[in-house]
């Protein structure tokens, strides 16, 4: 599913004293399939964006076309595109109200119609996709860990068959573990079934490891657009809007700048690992068979 924002402005309050310009002149295409990463400080206008894109919001002017279709052209059935471009708020597990965990994943396909069967039947597949067993299933959402409460809030999302997975900071508020846990959960997601992710957050470090492709958002502007790489070659820049690099790609680069062969757009640990390796004339254990202290 593809889809292209052209020159989309979100104006609040507009020709009062008071005028904000949300976003302003936007133009944007995520392919079908990619791990897009949107990256900004707070007021950035990331998640006024995300909100335009699943149509909670509708824009000032500009166009939002999902699959070629203008979503807010007259008879556009966006009830439909909120299941196919399903939104995870933060702090999703705000959201959960069940009883038990099976019956809060199984809501949304009741509401396409869905029989109780067969919703319960698309909610099972949707937590083993999280990685939630049938232990899970008669426990109250309210008995779990914070990490296990936003892995149930994207499995009621991906109960309803999504498209496209658009996540707002889905690993606010948890400790390490459980951020690892989400953003792992979701790179699987979209290896196994081809969903296109839109990943909201400040944290660069994740957005490296994970992203194909990083956008980046300030004073509502699109202001930079690449792979990782690309991205985070452009320190100064980043600094200046209130973002940084990954502290992996800052360690390289003044390895580079010492003078070890290393290259200085590094974005992940295990990236740094094997040329910081490589430099000191090791091989990594998998590589020979021994071990490296």
């Amino acid at each position: 599913m593809s889809i292209e924002i052209s020159n989309l402005n979100a104006v609040y309050n507009a020709g009062l004293p008071y005028e904000v310009h949300a976003l302003t002149d936007i133009d944007l295409t995520i392919h079908d399939g990619e791990f897009v990463g949107l990256a900004g400080h707070t007021g950035s206008g990331k998640s006024t964006l995300i909100q335009h894109i699943n149509g909670l919001l509708k824009p000032t002017s500009g166009t939002i076309k999902v699959n070629g279709e203008d979503i807010h052209a007259e008879g556009y059935n966006l009830r439909l595109l909120r299941t196919r471009v399903g939104l995870v708020f933060q702090y999703p597990e705000h959201q959960l109200f069940e009883a038990d965990v099976l019956s809060d994943v199984a809501f949304g396909p009741k509401n396409q119609g869905l029989t109780k069967e067969e919703a319960a039947e698309k909610a099972k597949e949707a937590l083993a996709l999280v990685g939630m067993d049938e232990s899970f299933y008669g426990l109250s959402p309210f008995e779990l860990s914070g990490g296990q409460k936003r892995r149930v809030a994207i499995a009621g999302m991906l109960a309803m068959d999504p498209e496209v997975l658009i996540l707002d900071e889905p690993t606010a508020g948890l400790d390490p573990m459980g951020r690892d846990e989400i953003l792992g959960e979701l790179k699987k997601l979209h290896e196994e079934k081809h969903l296109t992710v839109i990943l909201v957050s400040h944290s660069m470090e994740d957005l490296g490891q994970y992203a194909e492709r990083i956008v980046v958002m300030s004073g509502g502007k699109v202001v930079m657009d690449g792979t990782p790489k690309e991205v985070f070659s452009h320190s100064e820049e980043l600094t200046a809007i209130g973002l940084a690099v990954p502290q992996v790609t800052s360690v390289c680069r003044m390895l580079a700048d010492a003078g070890w062969p290393v290259e200085n757009n590094v974005t992940t640990v295990e990236e740094a690992k094997r040329q910081i390796l490589a430099a000191l004339g090791k091989a990594l254990p998998e590589e020979e068979g021994a071990h490296v202290s």
